[in-house]
Parts: C-alpha cells; structure tokens; sequence
C-alpha cells in the first residue's frame, strides 16, 4: 500500500510561488493517478489538479488555478510537484496529495484510496 506524504508548504506573498511535492512511500507511484486537493476554512475539500499514471500522463486543472498551477510527476524519485505560481490570498488552505491505481485521473475526491496529510499555505495580501 503507497503512503503518501505532502510538504513544501508556507507562508508566501500574494504573487509570488511555491512548489509542492508529493512523495511516496511503502511502494511506487507506478501504475497511481495522483491528484492535490486543497481545503480552506469552512470550505469542503475540493480537487485542484491531478495527473494519470505513465509515460503520457493526462493532467487537468481546476478553473481557479489554470494557468497558475502545473502538475508534473518523476517517478524516478517517486514524487509529484505542484508548481504555483501567482498565488493570491483565496489560494490559502491546506493542500493534499491523494492517489489511486488507475491509469486516469479525476478531480473529484472518491476517486482515490489513499491521501496524504497535508500541507499549509498560507498567502498574504
């Protein structure tokens, strides 16, 4: 069973960037959909961003942070990064990475089995 494990996260100017990462453990990314999800306070969890298992992986972004937001996996170090860029303050929550052993991926949360703990972003205006 992959175990997950979300850092990278802070305190940051609106405008500027973090990089999240997403590593696993126990096992591989191999084969896993991965998609991050945020959750602000008072709001539900909603999915964000999330990228297919293999070589030419599909990925999909939530209207909010396209253009803003890259995924990109190396499963050579096993790890997904998140990439944010132009943060703003409605960009702050704790951000989650969660996986599931299927080639596509999905933005909605009962897609995936197992989810990291996650990581806070903070974003002052």
């Amino acid at each position: 069973e992959v175990q997950l494990q979300a850092y990278g996260g802070g305190l940051v100017q609106a405008g500027g960037s973090l990089r999240l990462s997403c590593a696993a453990s126990g096992g591989t990314f191999d084969g896993y959909a991965i998609g991050w999800f945020r959750e602000a306070p008072g709001k539900t969890r909603e999915g964000i961003s999330c990228i297919g298992s293999g070589g030419d992986a599909t990925t999909y972004y939530a209207e909010s942070v396209k253009g803003r937001f890259t995924i990109s996996s190396d499963y050579a170090k096993n790890t997904v990064y998140l990439q944010m860029n132009s943060l703003k303050p409605e960009d702050t929550a704790d951000y989650y990475c969660a996986a599931v052993l299927l080639p596509r991926c999905h933005l909605g949360r009962s897609w995936y089995d197992y989810w990291g703990q996650g990581t806070q972003v903070t974003v002052s205006s």
